[in-house]
C-alpha cells in the first residue's frame, strides 16, 4: 500500500496548492481551499482477470499514421433525432459524453428516456434517486424496455462489477458528482473524486469501446460543477437549457470532438417526458392574427438546420436623459452598430429614442444574416407600420449601408418557401440558380432599398 498523500483543492474552481490559504489565487473567492486525500492505495484496473469484458478490451501499440485505418466506426444510433443531430449522428463507442443543465430541467427524464428507446443493453446508473423512483418515472414516459437495466451504486468499483457481468452497450451514469472510488478518501463530489472517477470511467470507454454518458450538475453562474479538466477530460460537453416555468427545452453542443457544435436540439417538456421539435419554427414564430408593427421573420440558421426565427423590436421616446439599448437573444453592440448605420446612412433619427430587441423563443443567435430582419423590425416600429408575415428577411447589414449576402442562401429560401412565405429580401450580391423557386425572391443593393420597398 503506497503512502496517503494530501493536497489543497479549491472547491470553487479545482486549483490546487501545496498547502492552505485563504483566498484563491485562480478565482479570487475567499475560505474556498480544503484539503484532501489523493491517493489512499495502490490503483488497479477496473477490470478483473476473469471479466469478459478483457477479451474485447483493446491493446495499445505504436503505429505509422500511414497504417491507421481511417474507415470510421458506426455510431449508435440514439433513436433521438434531436440529440443525433447534436451529437453529429449518434454516439461514437468509446466515447464520454457529460450532460449538464439547471436542477429541474429535465437531464435525467431525458437520458432515461432515450435509453428505454434504446435497442441495444443500456445500464442506467442512478446515485441520485432509488430503483422504486426511477421505475415509477419510467412507467410514466413509456412502457418498460427490456433492454434497460437500473442500477443504484455510487462506488465505482461496484460498478464496474455489475458492468463485467451484464457487458451493456451503453452505460449512462446520474451523476458524476455522486460517485466516490475507493482510491481516494475525500467526499464524493469533491474535486479529487471527480477528477478521479471521470478517468476511471474514461479508461474503461476507451478500452471496452463503450459509450458513456455523465449528468452533471452546473454552478450557480450556469458552468458545469467540478474542475475545468472534467470538460477536458470528456469528448463531448452537451446543455440542457430552457426555463423551468416554459415547456421548451434546448440542447446545445459546447464541446464536439466529432461533429460541429453549431447544431441545436429543441424539445418540449409533456407529462410523458420529452417531445422532440422537428419544426422549431413553430414555437419561434407567434401565431398572431393580427398585424403588429414591430416584428419581422429572418431566416437563418444552426449548424445544418434552417431556422425561422421572430424578430421584435420596441422604439420609443426616451424619457430620461440617455436613451436604452437593450437586446435579448441578439448582440447588444451589434444592435447599437446597426442603429448607427440606420442614423447615419438611412437619415433615421434614433439617437434619442430608446430601442428594445427580443429574439422570440429563448434562444440566443450570432448568425449575421438577421441584421436586416433587425433593421425591418426597428424602422417599424419607429413609423409604426406592420411588415407584411409573408415576407421574411436574411442577409448581412455592412457599415457603409450595403447589404452583404450571406452563405446557404438557397437553403434559407427553401426552409422560407416550405414554410409558405411569399417573399424573401436577401442581398443584391447572392448567386442563387435562377427559376428554381416558388418565392418572390426580392434582392436589394442598400439599406435605403428595404426601406423603400417596405415603406415607400
Amino acid at each position: 500500500m503506497a503512502k496517503t498523500k494530501t493536497t489543497f483543492f479549491c472547491q470553487n474552481c479545482g486549483a490546487q496548492y501545496a498547502k492552505w490559504q485563504g483566498q484563491c489565487n485562480a478565482c479570487k473567492e475567499w475560505n474556498t481551499i480544503a484539503e484532501e486525500v489523493i491517493q489512499k492505495a495502490e490503483k488497479v484496473s477496473w477490470k478483473t482477470h476473469d471479466s469478459p469484458l478483457t477479451e474485447r478490451s483493446r491493446t495499445a501499440k505504436p503505429q505509422r499514421i500511414s497504417e491507421i485505418s481511417t474507415q470510421a466506426e458506426a455510431r449508435l444510433n440514439t433513436k433521438n433525432n434531436e440529440l443525433n443531430r447534436v451529437l453529429g449522428g449518434g454516439l461514437v463507442p468509446g466515447s464520454l459524453t457529460l450532460l449538464g443543465g439547471e436542477p429541474g430541467i429535465g437531464k435525467s427524464t431525458l437520458m432515461l428516456q432515450i435509453a428505454l428507446q434504446l435497442p441495444y443493453k443500456t445500464l442506467y446508473v442512478s446515485g441520485e434517486e432509488s430503483a422504486q423512483q426511477i421505475k415509477m418515472r419510467a412507467e410514466r414516459i413509456q412502457p418498460i424496455a427490456e433492454n434497460c437495466y437500473i442500477l443504484t451504486e455510487t462506488k465505482t468499483q461496484n460498478i464496474f462489477r455489475n458492468i463485467a457481468e451484464i457487458e451493456p452497450d451503453i452505460v449512462v451514469i446520474d451523476s458524476i458528482q455522486t460517485l466516490h472510488t475507493d482510491y481516494i478518501e475525500s467526499t464524493a463530489g469533491s474535486i479529487s473524486q471527480i477528477r478521479e472517477t471521470t478517468a476511471e470511467l474514461i479508461k474503461f470507454a476507451k478500452e471496452t469501446a463503450t459509450p458513456v454518458i455523465l449528468i452533471g450538475h452546473i454552478t450557480k453562474d450556469g458552468n458545469i460543477a467540478g474542475p475545468k479538466i472534467l470538460e477536458h477530460m470528456v469528448d463531448t460537453v452537451l446543455q440542457f437549457e430552457g426555463d423551468r416555468n416554459h415547456i421548451y427545452r434546448i440542447l446545445r453542443a459546447n464541446k464536439n470532438r466529432f461533429g460541429s457544435t453549431n447544431e441545436l436540439g429543441i424539445y418540449e417538456m409533456q407529462g410523458r417526458g420529452l417531445r422532440e421539435v422537428s419544426n422549431p419554427s413553430e414555437i419561434l414564430i407567434s401565431k398572431n392574427d393580427e398585424d403588429l408593427s414591430g416584428t419581422a421573420i429572418s431566416a437563418t440558421l444552426e449548424g445544418m438546420r434552417p431556422l425561422m426565427i421572430e424578430i421584435q423590436a420596441l422604439v420609443s421616446s426616451a424619457v430620461y436623459g440617455t436613451p436604452q439599448r437593450s437586446a435579448t437573444g441578439y448582440n447588444a453592440k451589434r444592435l447599437n452598430m446597426i442603429l448607427a448605420v440606420l442614423e447615419k446612412r438611412a437619415g433615421f433619427k434614433l439617437g434619442a429614442k430608446d430601442v428594445f430587441l427580443n429574439v422570440t423563443g429563448g434562444i440566443t443567435v450570432d448568425d449575421p444574416a438577421i441584421d436586416l430582419a433587425v433593421v425591418a423590425a426597428v424602422l417599424s416600429s419607429n413609423i409604426d407600420i406592420a411588415i407584411d408575415k409573408r415576407l421574411c428577411f436574411a442577409a448581412e447589414v455592412g457599415l457603409a449601408g450595403e447589404v452583404r449576402p450571406v452563405t446557404r442562401v438557397e437553403q434559407r429560401i427553401l426552409e422560407a418557401e416550405k414554410l409558405g412565405f411569399t417573399s424573401i429580401v436577401i442581398s443584391k450580391y447572392c448567386k442563387i440558380p435562377k427559376n428554381n423557386f416558388h418565392i418572390n425572391i426580392i434582392k436589394v443593393a442598400k439599406v435605403h432599398d428595404v426601406v423603400h420597398h417596405l415603406f415607400g
